[in-house]
């Protein structure tokens, strides 16, 4: 059973899958900072600062009476909230992500066209098995007469 499982595991689909997914949850982190630390703050300042990751709505009040000042004292304090500012903030990650994978099947697929076979230019004779011309009458190997 252990070899079974090694020589599945080190086939190159599922060593390639794994690179992939490795690579994505890295890619991940990147957008994550992209938009928690250099998209989120412009436009957090251009509608009156608004720090979007504490935007939040108070459920139940926690330990200690609200207001609270951020969303990490009203974790603090036991309060149950709702986090759409971070919702907000994974949405926009999310747009991002999908978009850059977009790109990338985009060009893939420009790849895979680009490599398209050219057209045949010769088929086989069915009496000889030789490569003829296609738009010959006769092969020159058998002398069979073509259809």
């Amino acid at each position: 059973m252990l070899k079974e499982f090694k020589a599945f595991a080190m086939r190159g689909n599922v060593v390639d899958m794994a690179v992939g997914i490795i690579i994505g949850a890295a890619f991940g982190a990147i957008v994550k900072s992209l938009v928690d630390d250099v998209i989120m703050p412009p436009i957090g300042m251009l509608m009156g600062n608004v720090d979007f990751s504490n935007l939040y709505v108070v459920l139940k009040q926690g330990a200690a009476a609200a207001p609270y000042a951020s969303l990490a004292d009203a974790k603090k304090a036991g309060a149950v909230t709702i986090n759409y500012g971070v919702f907000i903030n994974s949405v926009i990650s999310f747009l991002i992500v999908a978009f850059a994978v977009f790109m990338l099947i985009r060009s893939i697929n420009r790849l895979k066209q680009a490599e398209a076979p050219a057209p045949a230019t010769t088929k086989e004779c069915p009496f000889c098995a030789s490569a003829i011309p296609l738009k010959a009458t006769r092969c020159p190997q058998c002398t069979s007469e073509l259809k």
